[in-house]
């Protein structure tokens, strides 16, 4: 009898069920790929003193987190979110932080040299005392104090995009 009900039911069921096939094109499967697409979320957490440094951190938020002497040299921070964090003395050297919103942080003492920052909103932000030999601003939307503040210490040429940083300041 459950094999006539089955036999009944089963033509209904395609009906109703559409088939979904596994996207292999990439040779990775759709839950694979949502594997390794994860990002970790360190909203409003305590990273002081954490080791990020070479790590894939793009789209990450770091939003409202502490980060006070962190690595972060060498990561991908490509369009993170470091809004109202505080990254006081934090290590950014060879990071990429393109597109990044970072308004409303601190980043007073980071070394950001030779990190590429084109294209950063950082409006509300401190850097002062941030060392950027070699850093790129290109594109980046900083208040007016900071970008003179930081023309004075504008030195070097990044070493990934081969803009200088006063260039890339506008100085």
């Amino acid at each position: 009898m459950p094999t006539l009900l089955l036999s009944l039911l089963l033509p209904l069921l395609v009906l109703v069920l559409p088939a979904t096939a596994l996207d292999t094109s990439a040779g990775v499967g759709l839950q694979d790929r949502a594997l390794f697409q994860e990002t970790v979320d360190y909203t409003l957490t305590n990273q002081s003193g954490g080791d990020f440094h070479d790590q894939h951190l793009a789209n990450t938020s770091f939003a409202g987190a502490v980060g006070r002497g962190a690595n972060f040299s060498g990561a991908d921070l490509q369009g993170a979110i470091f809004t109202q964090g505080a990254f006081a003395e934090a290590n950014f050297s060879g990071a990429d932080l393109s597109n990044a919103l970072m308004d409303r942080a601190d980043f007073a003492g980071t070394d950001l040299r030779d990190a590429v920052l084109t294209g950063i909103i950082a409006s509300g932000s401190s850097f002062s005392d941030a060392q950027i030999a070699g850093a790129d601003f290109s594109d980046a939307l900083l208040d007016l104090d900071d970008q003179r503040r930081l023309c004075r210490d504008a030195d070097g040429v990044n070493p990934v995009t081969g803009v200088a940083t006063l260039d890339s300041l506008g100085c």
